[in-house]
C-alpha cells in the first residue's frame, strides 16, 4: 500500500508564508509526477502546482510568482512554499502523486488526506 501524508498547514495572516510537505511511504518503484491541489468551501478542487519526474513545473495563474513547488526524490517528498499568502488562498490543500508500485503494475493516482490552510485578512 501507498500512503501520502501532508504537513505544514495552519493559520497565517495575509502576506505571510507557509511551507507544505507531503511524504510518500509504502511499496514504491517510481514516482512519475507530484502535485498540489486545493479545495475551498463550496468550490471544486483545483490544481495549484505540479512537478514532473524531470523537475518541470506548472502553476495555476493565481499562484504564479508566489508559490514554489519542489521535491526531494530520495525522501519521496514534495514541498509547496507559499509566500505572500492571500485570504483567497484559504483551502484544504491536497498532495497528489502518480506512483508505480512495481514494473509489472500500472501507474496509480494517489492522494493525501489534505491539510488546512487558513489566511486571515
Amino acid at each position: 500500500q501507498v500512503q501520502l501524508v501532508e504537513s505544514g498547514g495552519g493559520l497565517v495572516q495575509a502576506g505571510g508564508s507557509l511551507r507544505l510537505s507531503c511524504a510518500a511511504s509504502g511499496s514504491i518503484f517510481s514516482i512519475n509526477a507530484m502535485g498540489w491541489y486545493r479545495q475551498a468551501p463550496g468550490k471544486q478542487r483545483e490544481l495549484v502546482a505540479t512537478i514532473t519526474s524531470g523537475a518541470a513545473t506548472n502553476y495555476a495563474d493565481s499562484v504564479k510568482g508566489r508559490f514554489t513547488i519542489s521535491k526531494d526524490n530520495a525522501k519521496k517528498t514534495v514541498y509547496l512554499q507559499m509566500n505572500s499568502l492571500k485570504p483567497e488562498d484559504t483551502a484544504v490543500y491536497y498532495c497528489n502523486m502518480m506512483i508505480i508500485q512495481s514494473p509489472l503494475r500500472a501507474r496509480g493516482d494517489y492522494w493525501g488526506r489534505g491539510t488546512q490552510v487558513t489566511v486571515s485578512s
